[in-house]
């Protein structure tokens, strides 16, 4: 026994004495990367396996483990900084990995939406003013890996869309073409391709976007609800570059051409979808779909000397879609509907610094909208509506900057030129050739802005814009019976107006106001007012505006609409700036909105005001969000409860108001509404995101009744907007590699997996009711029931 005992010591210790050979010391140094200062407590782990593998820093930022040979991961932690994570190999000897950790306080802000940083969050007087960072908006899952700006803006508080595929966003209780949204200054009047699906904006190419949901600078004009503004950045003037990528929709490149070095270069961004064919296998809904869309942009920049630049901006895009299930032209028997549009935007600036404090810019815009139906019949002859939108633009500002103040003023005028729609025949016998008048308009403003600071704790920013609108001939203005319903039966007398003569005047003063008052150094409250005159509106009696709705001008029988915001918020940043959280209340009130009479048809219509209706809306909302900025993990997670309610009353028949004149909800009424994202970013090779957006179902109009004719049963509406579509809920989530190969080359790629409605929640886009058989049937439109998984490639090469 006691022979035994031994023997069992000695294969013991040899075992020890084997394993002792084979651990390996691994030992460094954790210093903070800014400062060089070693990091005591920070937490080594290896492997993942912190319960059995671990040690933390010495007061020196030293650290010693043993490790047995092979490959090993290692991660630090500290609190504060963001983690890092380093591989390595143990052989036969000694092992030295030192750690170098970034302070999250010192990293830039990564969070996609932010109110600009800790300044203008806290001390700026202006609040609803949000930026959406472009390069955080691409780690975010992208439905088909479609990088979409509109989509990104659809998860900031106030900011909500009537569904799945719809064309443009409701902000704060405004309509889709209350949204001033401009490229490099130039106005988008269709921010959309494919109905909806996707956005119009080069995101290769942007530089910033600022949305103005709250307080708008009085430089801004022409919309009653919010301002976009998509910068496109300046072309490198020294170093080529060129981006790219593939996805399941479009391909796309983008290049920085410097021609003559630091002094003049070009940026040039295309984007093509010519993918369509893969549409079924997204959806049966989209097998009988074909949809083609294309988007570029040039941009020059010029360094002409140490005081003066210029820039050119030019911008094109064109959808091509044909379904066969959307109606064709009216006494047209069309095999299928195509919608062709298209838009050139064109733009010169000439920027001069005058002294160190003072400069001036001029800028000349051209933008020019042409919107098609087209619709082939069994002859091959093919039956076309056209319509266009121009629009002309010149504007200076001038800007002087002081230590705690600043003045901006500005004068612009505008020309419209709006070609309501045109009907063209071709070969058919059957058509005849239609055209409505053509509208002419000049707006002209004049601005200014003063923003300071008044001691250490209140700054306030006052802004008046003064527009004046002129509704234009040659027209022929109808005039009618007061308090008539307005029709061919209900005029009384019609003026015509030559070319250039002025049909009616609408104008008067615009002013902002904002205000902030600091409760100490990382939280403050604002106040702020806005009024806004809007004199172009889009005509249409769809929840979505379709590529073809009718722009229309004000003119001597539809008044401009006006705007009133009033809002007040919190602000607070704490932890360093790291985290952030607003509460903001807001009430609107607009009065000439627009809506449409019941049954109302606008196709070709020459007196569009017999369709129309105006009244007034209310709109009111509070909305919370809380987000962190920095640091390994980033995100936010916001509410929103908010309100928008109409009235119409022009009279007490049918024709003259809507609902009775009782409130109504509007069509994108949603009064909860849910968003968070979270972004992980694992190591500089790996990240994953997730998206939540919930919100409650927008409403839509149901029967109230049943009428029978011959036999057969058609719906009734006698209230518009009475129900509601099912809540909406999605899933998102999406896993980004950067450079694959592990090396720091000149060219690096990155893959993007993204898989949209990870849980298959079938959403309801619309609920529409069809007469058959003798009954009204109820059917529910869903657009993407079923998770969509996409792989995108995009790559950079400096």
């Amino acid at each position: 026994m006691i022979r035994f005992i031994q023997l069992l010591l000695v294969s013991q210790l040899l075992s020890l004495a084997v394993h002792a050979q084979l651990m390996v010391k691994v030992s460094g140094v954790v210093h903070d990367s800014t400062t060089g200062s070693p990091l005591a407590g920070a937490a080594i782990v290896i492997d993942y396996r912190k319960n059995l593998t671990g040690t933390h820093t010495n007061t020196e930022g030293y650290y010693a483990i043993n490790l047995p040979a092979g490959e090993h991961i290692l991660v630090a932690r500290l609190v504060g900084y963001t983690p890092v994570r380093k591989v390595f190999r143990v052989g036969s000897g000694p092992v030295v990995v030192n750690v170098n950790m970034a302070s999250v306080v010192s990293q830039l802000e990564e969070v996609v939406v932010t109110t600009k940083g800790f300044d203008q969050t806290i001390r700026q007087p202006m609040l609803g003013v949000n930026q959406l960072n472009i390069s955080a908006l691409k780690k975010l899952p992208a439905a088909l890996g479609e990088v979409d700006l509109l989509r990104g803006l659809q998860m900031l508080p106030g900011v909500s869309s009537v569904g799945e595929a719809s064309n443009g966003v409701n902000i704060r209780g405004g309509t889709t073409d209350q949204n001033l949204i401009l490229l490099d200054d130039t106005p988008i009047f269709n921010p959309t391709h494919m109905f909806g699906l996707f956005s119009v904006f080069p995101t290769d190419a942007i530089s910033t976007v600022d949305l103005y949901k709250g307080n708008v600078p009085a430089r801004f004009g022409g919309r009653a609800a919010s301002v976009l503004d998509v910068t496109l950045r300046n072309p490198n003037l020294d170093k080529f570059s060129l981006s790219g990528g593939i996805s399941v929709v479009s391909n796309k490149i983008t290049a920085d051409i410097p021609i003559v070095k630091g002094k003049f270069g070009i940026l040039v961004s295309g984007r093509g979808a010519f993918n369509d064919f893969l549409l079924p296998l997204v959806s049966d809904k989209l097998a009988n779909i074909r949809a083609k869309f294309g988007d570029g942009v040039l941009k020059a920049f010029w360094r002409m000397d140490d005081r003066n630049t210029l820039t050119f901006t030019g911008y094109a895009s064109k959808d091509l879609f044909q379904t066969d299930l959307l109606a064709n032209l009216p006494n047209v028997n069309g095999t299928a509907s195509r919608y062709d549009h298209q838009t050139v935007n064109l733009m010169a600036r000439w920027f001069r610094a005058i002294s160190p404090r003072l400069n001036m810019q001029t800028s000349g815009i051209y933008v020019h909208y042409v919107p098609r139906i087209l619709s082939p019949e069994l002859n091959g002859n093919i039956v076309t509506l056209r319509s266009s939108v121009l629009q002309r633009q010149i504007k200076s500002n001038l800007n002087y900057q002081l230590t705690n103040q600043k003045i901006e003023v500005g004068i612009s005028g505008t020309h419209y030129r709006v070609e309501p729609g045109t009907l063209l025949p071709g070969r058919s016998e059957s058509v005849n050739y239609v055209t409505t008048p053509t509208e002419n308009a000049l707006e002209l403003a004049i601005n200014a802005d003063y923003e300071r600071s008044v001691g250490e704790k209140l700054a306030i920013s006052a802004g008046l814009r003064y527009s004046h609108f002129l509704s234009l001939g040659p027209s022929l203005v109808r005039q009618y019976a007061v308090n008539e319903t307005r029709d061919e039966f209900s005029v009384i007398d019609s003026t015509r107006y030559g070319a250039g003569k002025i049909a009616k005047g609408y104008g008067g003063f615009e002013p902002r106001l904002g205000i902030r008052y600091t409760l100490g150094t990382n939280s403050s409250l604002k106040f702020g007012y806005n009024l806004m005159r809007q004199y172009l509106q889009v005509v249409t009696n769809t929840t979505t505006p379709l590529p073809t709705s009718r722009w229309k001008t004000s003119d001597p029988n539809i008044r401009p609409q006006i705007s009133q915001l009033l809002t007040a918020g919190y602000f607070l940043t704490f932890k360093e700036n790291i985290y952030e959280l607003t509460v903001e209340g807001y009430w609107r009130a607009t009065k000439n909105i627009i809506d449409y009479r019941p049954g109302a048809d606008f196709l070709l219509q020459p007196y569009p005001e017999t369709q129309l209706l105006q009244g007034k809306s209310r709109a009111y909302g509070i909305e919370t969000m809380i987000s962190k900025k920095k640091g390994e993990l980033t995100g936010w997670l916001n509410y929103t409860y908010a309100r928008t309610l109409n009235q119409v009353y022009e009279g007490p028949t049918v024709e003259q108001n809507v609902n009775g004149g009782d409130w109504y909800r509007a069509n994108y009424d949603r009064p909860h509404t849910v968003n968070a994202n979270m972004t992980i970013d694992v190591d500089r090779h790996n990240s994953f995101g997730f998206t939540f957006a919930f919100s409650t179902g927008r409403p839509y109009s149901a029967p109230t009744g049943y009428v029978t004719i011959d036999g057969a049963q058609y719906p009734y509406y006698g209230v518009r907007n009475n129900e509601r579509l099912p809540a909406y809920h999605r899933l998102d989530f999406t896993w980004n590699i950067y450079n694959p190969g592990m090396r720091n080359r000149r060219w690096e790629g990155r893959w993007a997996f993204t898989i949209y409605n990870l849980y298959a929640h079938k959403n309801a886009y619309s609920i529409f009711f069809k007469a058959e058989d003798g009954k009204t049937n109820a059917y529910k439109l869903q657009i993407f029931a079923a998770p969509i998984a996409s792989l995108s490639y995009n790559f950079v090469f400096k």
